[in-house]
């Protein structure tokens, strides 16, 4: 089991890296405009929800991105405290784009699954992941 694990965390480095993924961002940063994205508008507080970080990790990522302009800060109108993000147009644009390169990267992945067994990997995975959440929960570790 330890070996599965080990060779899974292997594999999914290349989504963990800081190096630039894809217009100019890395997949970490890609995160931050992806759910932006899909809810146009989101509190900065809720981002740090849905990334699963702390607030000084959503700051890092979300900072070089406002400076390359792809995201929009601005101070809520009915709470002042409260900072939204949104995407400017060059940022819809890069999101565009990073999710073509996405779908070439996804869809080597699926060649590489036998359509008949593709049904039964997707299951195994998710039960796998389940489990990995719920044991992470108990011993400790932040997952």
């Amino acid at each position: 089991m330890l070996f599965l694990i080990s060779e899974l965390a292997k594999a999914l480095r290349c989504c963990q890296k800081e190096e630039v993924f894809c217009e100019n961002v890395t997949f970490s940063q890609f995160r931050v405009l992806d759910a932006i994205g899909e809810r146009k508008r989101m509190r900065l507080s809720e981002l740090h929800d849905v990334l699963g970080v702390d607030k000084s990790t959503t700051t890092r990522l979300v900072n070089p991105l406002v400076r390359q302009g792809l995201i929009r800060r601005e101070r809520c109108q009915q709470d002042g405290r409260a900072i939204n993000l949104s995407l400017t147009q060059e940022g819809v644009d890069a999101w565009n784009s990073i999710w073509d390169c996405l779908s070439i990267f996804i869809d080597s992945i699926r060649r590489g699954i036998p359509e008949e067994k593709s049904s039964e990997v997707y299951e195994s995975v998710g039960i796998f992941l389940d489990a990995m959440k719920r044991a992470s929960s108990i011993g400790g570790c932040k997952f």
